[in-house]
């Protein structure tokens, strides 16, 4: 059955999230007053309200299911046009000034990311089809690549849950912690934003984990991550050509595989947001428009946020395997180093 999104439907979920994102803009506004800033940012306090209340309150089953359909789309649809959004505020001659080194870096990533942390899955005794769940979310783009390639792989349910259950947790650790690499490794703005590109797991996270330290590293960190999960198709397509399904027979004796597309993969907010950054650079949209846009998706991105967060349930932690949250742990702390070692190697300023 497919989802129902109208007002109804939508409002209490929607509701919820803007009441959390609108506390965390309140919390921010209150450090600065008291503190002279905000020592955790507005997005950063609406992910970890979100968490908190999902994982204190316990609402009935019918209450959770009007409240999860509006969370829902807060965390996507909303977020997908806040991303849109921020193209018109981007600089693009700025975030492309690291030329083609930046675009090897990205595949280069992917690949030497996705090799190590499937070999690194077996090693430590995850079964192929879990290994590969883990790999493609923790190179790629989290959920949305495990969601991606499950089908494909013919992947168990139980897979994908405790693939996403920790990754989704895991994510936000990293949102909160990534920051504090930007004094020791001594890297500039525009470099942290493409170490926040390279590693973090989903677009929105990149936002919270980016924005909070620069501007700048919030545009990189987003385009770096826009175009890395660009790398979901080929690798999507490879895990196709690849697998032989389990049951590759319908009733009439004719074979059968998952059906793929490349245009699932290419999500209209990318397209959107490189547009808007183009006509933002060859200046059809004026200078005058850039700031109050921002702002519209900055809004907008604080409600997903929190949207973000009242969908992690820390209690899920004990449901996942000691294997898994060793592959994903071990394999995002190289995926760290893979990253900062390229942008030296790279020379990306």
């Amino acid at each position: 059955m497919s989802k129902s999104f109208t007002l109804e439907t939508l409002a209490p979920g929607v509701g919820l999230s803007v009441a959390v994102g609108v506390a965390a803009w309140f919390i921010a506004i209150g450090e600065e007053r008291w503190l002279g800033h905000a020592v955790i940012e507005a997005l950063v306090v609406a992910i970890l309200l979100g968490m908190i209340i999902r994982t204190l309150w316990t609402p009935s089953k019918h209450v959770a299911d009007r409240i999860n359909l509006g969370v829902g789309f807060t965390a996507k649809q909303i977020l997908e046009v806040a991303v849109c959004l921020l193209g018109v505020s981007v600089d693009l001659p700025q975030l492309l000034k690291a030329g083609p080194a930046l675009g090897v870096g990205i595949i280069l990533l992917v690949v030497l990311g996705l090799t190590g942390s499937y070999w690194l899955g077996r090693a430590l005794g995850l079964p192929h089809k879990l290994a590969v769940l883990v790999a493609t979310g923790n190179s790629i783009c989290g959920n949305s690549a495990i969601a991606a390639v499950a089908p494909v792989i013919e992947a168990e349910p139980e897979h994908i849950a405790s693939s996403i259950a920790f990754t989704a947790i895991l994510g936000v650790v990293v949102v909160i912690g990534l920051p504090f690499l930007v004094r020791p490794l001594a890297l500039s703005f525009y470099q942290y934003g493409v170490l926040a590109g390279l590693t973090v797991y989903a677009v929105p996270q990149v936002l919270a984990a980016a924005f909070p330290v620069s501007v700048l590293s919030g545009q990189v960190g987003t385009l770096v991550k826009l175009v890395r999960v660009l790398m979901l198709g080929p690798v999507v397509l490879f895990f196709a050509l690849r697998h032989r399904p389990e049951h590759p027979h319908t009733g009439d004796g004719v074979a059968t595989k998952p059906r793929f597309s490349i245009t699932r993969f290419v999500p209209w907010f990318i397209i959107g947001f490189l547009g808007l950054a183009a006509l933002r650079s060859f200046g059809v949209i004026p200078l005058a428009a850039a700031t109050p846009t921002r702002n519209v998706s900055g809004w907008l991105t604080v409600a997903s946020m929190a949207a973000l967060g009242l969908g992690v349930d820390l209690k899920v932690i004990k449901r996942v395997g000691r294997p898994v949250i060793m592959t994903v742990s071990g394999s995002l702390l190289a995926l760290i180093v893979l990253a900062v070692g390229l942008i030296h190697v790279l020379k990306i300023q």
